[in-house]
Order: structure tokens, then sequence, then C-alpha cells
């Protein structure tokens, strides 16, 4: 059993920054994939940003040299480090963990970005 728990969203200006957090518990956090989502008002869920267990990532091309997803394994946490943001980054953000046939949801942060 994985339950993940998501902070850090919040109002930011455009040009701004925020970091989310998605602090993970129950199975043994090293082995999983994690990930972040994030889904707009009318749209679908889309992938952001992922990090294997043994530390490879990758990215939207939307966010590529502006968001930087890092884990601290000591901790069971996941990280999303979000600069220059946009307005067109307003969604709810979703942490993901995965392991085998298997996978885990937070229940979402809002992020908003003013212009």
């Amino acid at each position: 059993q994985v339950q993940l728990v998501e902070s850090g969203g919040g109002l930011v200006q455009a040009g701004g920054s925020l970091r989310l957090s998605c602090a993970a518990s129950g199975s043994i956090f090293s082995l999983n994939e994690m990930g972040w989502y994030r889904q707009a008002p009318g749209k679908q869920r889309e992938l952001v940003a992922v990090i294997t267990s043994g530390g490879r990532t990758n990215y939207a091309d939307s966010v590529k040299g502006r968001f930087t997803i890092s884990r601290d394994n000591a901790k069971n946490t996941v990280y999303l480090q979000m600069n220059s943001l946009k307005p067109e980054d307003t969604a709810v953000y979703y942490c993901n963990s995965m392991l085998g046939s298997i996978t885990y949801w937070g229940q979402g942060t809002q992020v908003t970005v003013s212009s």
C-alpha cells in the first residue's frame, strides 16, 4: 500500500516559482518510479515529469528548462521545482507512484499562475 500526500500549490504571478512536494508512505519508496501530472479544466491529464528509482528524469516539452523533478529517498519525498511560471501552467498537479503493475495517485494540488 502506498499513500501520497501533496503540498506546495498556490497562487503565483507569472515569472514566479513554486515547489511542490509529495510525501509517500506505506511501501518501499526507493523502488518506485515517481511522476508529476497536471490537468487543466476541460483538458486531459498530461505528464509533466518523471523520475525513476535510479534517478533518470524526463520532462514534457512544455516545461523543459523551467521545471525540475527530484527525489529524496531518505525522506520518501519527491519534489517538483517550478520556475518561470506561465499562466498556461495553471492546473491541478497530481503526484504519481508506480511499482510493477500498481499505480497510486495523490489528491492533487492547485497551481494558479496569474498574468
